[in-house]
């Protein structure tokens, strides 16, 4: 074999193992696109989920406002009938 074929062979095997190293190298870009797309609906669903949460927190409040306003006003009624009992 003369220097050049040497050299040929060489630079045949280097890039073959130049090749080998990237394949894994483009499996590892899908699956970062993959993950950036699963990561975009976990913001879409989170944002959700705290729309979500926020509505049920406001619910929360007007129902323990309700609950206040019955507790207040069962309170006086049993007051009164008591009153009204002599007791």
């Amino acid at each position: 074999m003369s220097r050049l074929d040497v050299a040929v062979q060489r630079f045949n095997d280097a890039l073959g193992a130049l090749e080998e190293r990237t394949r894994a190298l483009r499996g590892l870009s899908d699956e970062a696109a993959d993950a950036q797309a699963k990561l975009a609906e976990m913001r879409t669903e989170r944002e959700r989920l705290l729309a979500r949460i926020a509505e049920l927190e406001e619910e929360n409040r007007a129902l323990a406002a309700t609950t206040e306003e019955v507790e207040s006003r069962l309170d006086g009624a049993i007051g009164e009938i008591r009153a009204a009992l002599g007791r």
